[in-house]
């Protein structure tokens, strides 16, 4: 592992922290370890403490070391998906009886998770609007044990403020979970910001390519390290050596990518701003955005996602999602390529008639790193 990578630029990171040449071959990219088990040299005499590959797999430890310094964090213990992930998180920090505070703009996975299993177990929860430090702070209870936080939130792109909820959490006696899927690390570091625990689906723009599932927990604290990795190892939740690899090389490419998919989003949302078929636009780079200013002083750029609403609601919607070409009607982002979905059919379909419903004519578009010309005649035709 490169010593003390924490000076160098974060490009530099991406490439370089965690990952040194083999030191028995000098293969400069870190190999995949595709095997289950170990050989020991006698009972309990294992090789760098590696016995089978669902404890631990030496690919998939440089992926943790790798992403661990892209937070600017101490530890990271990888997932199958980043639903497993944030199971982990919820299962390590709560007990029957308490409760946690999530956003009112949230993936619908992670709504489902909580809404549909965890309060079968017991736990309560309460939805308050993440961007209102006063809404936050009048939902804690005595026994609230996490603030679970997107941001920007997924599908309308919602800003909160990392620091300001961190101070009122930990008033409270609670831990802040920031999801930081949507910015990457590149973006946005909410472990600087004061959050307790980062959870990221690896299967987005860290991963990149849209070929491989995983998700990934970060933190400071030994003692959740510790308990995530238990945890883990108990429940199985795993991610393979080649998924580890695959993550750890789309990585690598983030910061170029990453300025790819703002430069063409940021463009893409100011025409759509302007296109008389749209009711409204949700982008945090649009000055208009009432996160705007906030996103600006704790984020790099405003990211690659972008959400609209157009007129004649739902239909028209379907509609327009079914006439894109480049834009490819699939759930998911973060990838190279661009897609498009509608969040009240798809991702989202399980907050439908909660306080997270998301507005019948909203469609949510990943922004790729395609020409932008190309992605805009795109959407400019199927619009009409």
């Amino acid at each position: 592992m490169v010593d003390d990578s924490s000076h160098l630029g974060f490009e530099t990171r991406a490439i370089h922290a965690g990952q040194e040449p083999d030191p028995r071959t000098g293969a400069v990219i870190t190999p995949i370890f595709q095997t289950s088990t170990y050989a020991q040299d006698g009972v309990g005499g294992t090789r760098e403490g590696y016995e089978y590959s669902r404890t631990a797999n030496p690919t998939r430890t440089v992926m943790e070391d790798a992403l661990a310094a892209l937070e600017d964090a101490a530890h990271c213990v990888a997932f199958a998906s980043g639903m497993a992930a944030s199971d982990a998180v919820l299962r390590i920090a709560l007990r029957p009886g308490d409760h946690l505070v999530l956003g009112n703009d949230a993936y619908g996975g992670t709504f489902r998770l909580i809404d549909k299993v965890l309060t079968g177990w017991g736990v309560d929860y309460t939805v308050a609007d993440m961007s209102s430090l006063d809404e936050v702070r009048a939902a804690l209870r005595p026994e609230t044990k996490l603030v679970w936080c997107e941001t920007p939130s997924n599908p309308l792109l919602g800003i909160a403020d990392i620091a300001g909820l961190a101070d009122v959490a930990h008033s409270g006696g609670a831990q802040l979970v920031v999801d930081n899927t949507f910015a990457t690390p590149y973006l946005q570091q909410p472990i600087g910001l004061g959050a307790d625990i980062v959870v990221h689906s690896t299967t987005k723009y860290l991963g990149g390519h849209s070929d491989v599932v995983g998700g990934a927990v970060v933190t400071n604290s030994d003692e959740m390290r510790e308990e995530l990795f238990f945890l883990r190892n108990s429940a199985g939740a795993v991610p393979g050596p080649f998924d580890s690899w695959l993550t750890l090389r789309g990585m690598k490419t983030l910061a170029v990518r990453m300025e790819r998919h703002c430069d063409n989003a940021e463009r893409i949302a100011r025409a759509l701003a302007e296109h008389e078929g749209i009711t409204e636009v949700y982008y945090p780079g649009l000055a208009e955005h009432p996160g705007h200013v906030l996103a600006a002083k704790q984020m790099r750029r405003f990211g690659g996602m972008v959400s609209f609403t157009v007129a004649g609601g739902e239909q028209r919607a379907l509609d327009v999602a079914a006439k894109t070409k480049l834009f490819l009607l699939a759930e998911s982002l973060g990838g190279i390529e661009s897609l498009i979905e509608h969040p009240g059919r798809m991702t989202h379909a399980s907050v439908d008639g909660s306080q997270l419903q998301v507005p019948s004519g909203l469609l949510r578009i990943s922004v790729g790193i395609e020409n932008a010309d190309d992605l805009m005649a795109d959407l400019t035709a199927a619009l009409g």
